[in-house]
């Protein structure tokens, strides 16, 4: 009897950091559609049960989109009420956020929005003082405490209740997507608690960003409406189609960018990317950032905060200026990796600093993502930022919109140096703040350093085409009185360059930062920016941020972009070397059950290769481990008379065995008849390109049918690092 015929629970199924078999998955599908068809054709119920599972997956992808973007509207209005909380409170209903509060007061001007009756800071709602030295200290004091209690309680959440709600995510994302199983990174207790803490660890005023975080929530959502479609909890292969789509969704409501999340998806984070994936990203990110609109969380009818219109052309001559901001971009990018690999300091005493360092000034003090969008903001005729502050020529009369270049008032210098002590801040504390035990994003702060250092050199470039309009470069474009030079240009190009430097995105970058600013004509100095950028960065290291963490966690990923130039054979590579002991494996028909668990409990491979007999060594198949060890264990449970002398064979017919021998156990279901195998003088850089593009756990390594070998993922990765002249062990996850 064959007792497997019927399959039995978590066969094919893989152990918790273990790599999947994508092959397999893949024919497991086919197999299962090829079911579904055939058994369409029986009856109308069969039909419509067909009809139901071609369209689970858009169902899946519609889900994902309502709650990803439902998330994301949720955690933008906390995070903003929050982060006023740090400053005062609304007392007409504590739940408004500073903005909010002063919309329904009936005594704001226009001048003054910031101000009205119903919002107080903290120190006049105590003392009954609102200015003056001793309410300043109060305030300061209040600021740093309300941080340093928010980033308490994201820490201890992180750390009693999901481990894996820390980071940004993406490094993760990536691995799994790759095929690598981590179990209970994208469970339920992650995505409740990644929520929270996010919230919590963005309005702490910390130098991080939701963004991220955003596409780690997203995945979770996907993986939890995985698990209401068989088609799906069942394949590994199918549900990492469905994380990639949910990545997508994920950028897509963190900057109102769907377009750019599908290529975020498939140009960073996706290793399987068919074009089925394609168009379903593209739903999933769609439903998202029409979701996130009807919630519309700030006010704006936008899906950021810092949507921006320019009116200005930009010039060929501006291009220099925007290539330099590349340099700088690809400069930060290096620096943050090299440094960002040792978080040293932990939350509460960085929170404390960020926290007294960020109050004085006030570029600091407010949430990152106000920064960016006052960074990004074009000066126009009734902005009161001190970034405005320019002196106005009384006989001007132009439109609003199309105001000339003017000479920078007190309000400008006075703002370029708070900057520049923003700057140095900013990049000194992102790099401490990146990697520590709360969810943290790097593409906001990013953003922001390269906003500042864009805003500061467009400041510049624009004071010189104002005092020296004769000179050379200015002489063809701007003439005196013009609209020369867009300061928030140059910011958001800065922005692009170091988020660039750190990633090392090119075209998901471009698309993304273009439909941020709804502005076509500015694509190519982006372009330039993202390029010069990719260049540099990549002249001190290949890899970016993401790439980096994964190295630093050991994980076993194998980058489709790296190049294997080394001239080496299957044959330096496999296991067991010369002074190794020989490989382990069963045989067809002569390997009786206590054999078999013998060599299961004695070592600790993955999966067995089966021959023909230990003379011939001829291969028939492979067998994964705990496939045999369910088998045997359900064997022993359902099927009378096996005992550990049983013989266990894998053939079509049971072997010829004397009457007296007890009843021998058919283990054919769950040996692998075609196992991927090369010969022994196959050049590695083929055996890394088929790992590569099949996904592939193991090959085996034959001569002339007779089994040499075996070559895992891993064996491949150590291969690899000692090729680059790095410690093979040290790079593997333990």
């Amino acid at each position: 009897m064959d007792f497997l015929d019927e399959p039995f629970p978590d066969v094919g199924t893989y152990e918790d950091f273990h790599t999947i078999d994508w092959l397999r998955e893949k024919s497991r599908d086919t197999d299962r559609h090829r079911k579904i068809t055939s058994k369409s054709k029986e009856s109308i119920w069969e039909l419509i049960k067909s009809l139901l599972d071609a369209w689970s997956g858009w169902v899946v992808m519609l889900l994902i989109g309502l709650l990803s973007g439902t998330l994301a509207g949720v955690i933008d209005l906390a995070v903003d009420w929050m982060t006023d909380l740090k400053e005062g409170v609304c007392l007409s209903a504590f739940w408004y956020s500073h903005e909010q509060c002063c919309w329904t007061s009936n005594e704001t001007t226009f001048d003054d929005r910031d101000k009205c009756p119903q919002w107080q800071k903290w120190a006049e709602l105590m003392t009954g003082h609102a200015e003056g030295a001793g309410a300043y200290v109060l305030n300061y004091f209040l600021y740093i405490l309300w941080a340093l209690l928010f980033s308490f309680l994201a820490v201890s959440l992180v750390r009693v209740f999901a481990p894996y709600a820390c980071g940004s995510g993406i490094p993760e994302i990536k691995t799994i997507l790759s095929g690598f199983i981590i179990r209970g990174y994208l469970g339920k207790w992650t995505l409740l608690i990644k929520t929270v803490t996010l919230v919590l660890a963005v309005s702490s005023g910390l130098s991080l960003g939701k963004e991220g975080p955003l596409v780690h929530v997203a995945c979770c959502c996907g993986n939890l409406f995985c698990s209401l479609f068989s088609k799906y909890s069942k394949n590994e292969g199918k549900r990492r189609e469905v994380l990639s789509a949910a990545a997508a969704a994920g950028v897509s409501v963190a900057f109102g960018a769907p377009i750019g999340g599908v290529l975020f998806s498939l140009e960073e984070v996706s290793y399987y990317f068919p074009l089925k994936t394609l168009w379903r990203s593209f739903f999933a990110a769609l439903v998202a950032a029409f979701t996130l609109r009807s919630i519309n969380p700030f006010g704006n009818s936008r899906l950021v905060l810092f949507y921006v219109e320019y009116h200005t052309p930009w010039y060929m001559a501006e291009l220099v200026p925007f290539i330099l901001l590349g340099v700088f971009g690809g400069l930060w990018g290096t620096l943050f990796i090299r440094l960002g690999k040792y978080p040293v300091l932990e939350v509460i005493a960085v929170t404390g600093i960020t926290a007294v360092l960020a109050y004085p000034n006030p570029y600091t003090r407010r949430s990152t993502s106000e920064l960016i969008s006052e960074l990004f903001n074009d000066c126009g005729a009734l902005e009161s930022s001190q970034l405005c502050d320019y002196i106005n020529n009384p006989n001007m009369s132009r439109p609003v919109d199309d105001i000339p270049d003017r000479p920078a008032g007190p309000g400008v210098y006075n703002a370029l140096w708070q900057l520049a002590l923003a700057l140095v801040f900013k990049i000194v504390i992102t790099i401490f703040t990146f990697g520590m035990k709360i969810p943290s994003g790097l593409f906001i702060p990013s953003m922001a350093v390269g906003a500042i250092a864009g805003r500061i050199v467009g400041i510049a470039v624009e004071q010189m085409a104002y005092h020296h309009h004769d000179w050379i470069i200015f002489k063809n474009w701007c003439r005196p009185g013009a609209d020369c030079v867009t300061p928030g240009l140059y910011a958001m190009v800065g922005a692009a360059a170091c988020l660039g430097g750190v990633t090392r995105m090119t075209v998901s970058l471009v698309v993304i930062m273009f439909e941020l600013t709804g502005g076509l004509e500015y694509i190519v100095p982006l372009m330039a920016a993202a390029v010069t950028s990719k260049w540099v960065a990549d002249a001190f290291g290949k890899e970016g941020i993401y790439e980096s963490h994964i190295q630093l966690n050991g994980y076993p990923y194998l980058d489709v972009r790296d190049e294997f130039t080394h001239r080496t054979l299957a044959t330096d590579v496999m296991r067991p070397r010369r002074s190794e002991p020989p490989l382990a494996v069963l045989t067809q028909d002569t390997t009786t059950v206590e054999d078999v668990e013998t060599l299961i409990k004695d070592t600790d491979y993955n999966g067995f290769p089966v021959v023909v007999s230990r003379e011939s060594e001829r291969l028939i198949g492979f067998v994964q481990r705990r496939d045999l060890t369910l088998a045997i264990k359900n064997a022993r449970q359902k099927q009378d008379g096996v005992v550990s002398s049983s013989v266990v064979y894998f053939t079509e017919d049971a072997p010829q065995l004397p009457a007296s021998n007890p009843q021998p156990l058919k283990l054919r279901r769950i040996l692998n008849l075609s196992p991927f195998t090369v010969t022994d003088h196959t050049p590695m850089e083929t055996v890394v390109d088929i790992f590569r593009k099949l996904g592939l756990r193991q090959c085996l390594v034959t001569r002339s049918g007779r089994l040499l070998g075996i070559i895992t993922k891993k064996d491949v990765l150590r291969h690899m690092a000692q090729m680059m002249n790095q410690d093979p062990e040290s790079i593997m996850f333990n």
